[in-house]
């Protein structure tokens, strides 16, 4: 497994796109980043992080064994591989707030940005961000962030907490390669937060509604119960979980 150890850069995302088109690169092949200038979140969102507190990384992976319809797999591999390494940790009261933000209690640790690689509709390749807040105790102007060592009340080894998700990464994507898609939705959605209890959600037109998590459908649309038993299901632009 090749790892690239970069002082700073705008995105590793980004850094690791752009190192793809020029060069063939291996499975697994890791960006590490002390500082990201220009980190990304979910729908264009800004990931802020203090510089070599926090582990802030990209991960190439050949997804050609993936159908098309089937991406968002992507997203239940990842998370769960997260939520793994946390467990390994005891931090507790974990979740996965839909679509894949990691939670203890209701504050946020974890961040998950997969762009693929789609060429005439056939998955080629994904670039896996992952930012987790490690050892960084300040958030400004972000009151539902915290950090492995706000939760725990230690420092913790960024180089240790790197190979242990890789190791997990691999495990779940064995899963996946072996088809057993229907366990690792299963798992997925017994960590969503707020399963199953009423909740209050916000749509594109800001209309604000009361409804149950339900699931997630084989796209990857959050499915919500509505009154009358109403199951309806919506993407990432239709709908916001107010918590």
């Amino acid at each position: 497994m090749r790892i690239i150890k970069l002082d700073a850069t705008d995105s590793t995302n980004s850094y690791l796109r752009n190192l793809s088109v020029k060069e063939l690169v291996e499975d697994y092949t890791t960006i590490v980043a002390k500082k990201q200038t220009k980190g990304r979140g979910q729908m264009g969102t800004v990931w802020s992080s203090n510089t070599s507190q926090n582990l802030t990384i990209s991960v190439f992976k050949d997804i050609r064994f993936l159908d098309f319809n089937n991406q968002y797999y992507l997203n239940m591999v990842v998370s769960l591989s997260v939520m793994k390494l946390l467990n390994h940790l005891n931090v507790p009261k974990l979740s996965i707030k839909w679509p894949n933000d990691i939670l203890s209690e209701n504050k946020k640790i974890c961040g998950i940005l997969i762009e693929n690689v789609i060429k005439q509709n056939i998955l080629s390749s994904s670039v896996i961000g992952v930012g987790l807040n490690v050892n960084q105790t300040e958030f400004k102007n972000l009151p539902k962030a915290s950090s492995l060592k706000l939760i725990m009340g230690k420092n913790f080894n960024l180089e240790e907490l790197l190979f242990a998700f890789i190791s997990d990464l691999k495990k779940y994507f064995s899963v996946v390669e072996n088809g057993d898609f229907s366990v690792l939705k299963a798992e997925y959605e017994s960590l969503l937060f707020k399963k199953d209890k009423p909740s209050t959600f916000k749509n594109a037109e800001g209309k604000l509604f009361s409804g149950f998590i339900s699931g997630v459908s084989e796209e990857g649309c959050l499915q919500v119960l509505l009154e009358d038993n109403d199951l309806q299901s919506f993407n990432l632009k239709e709908i916001e979980l107010l918590y």
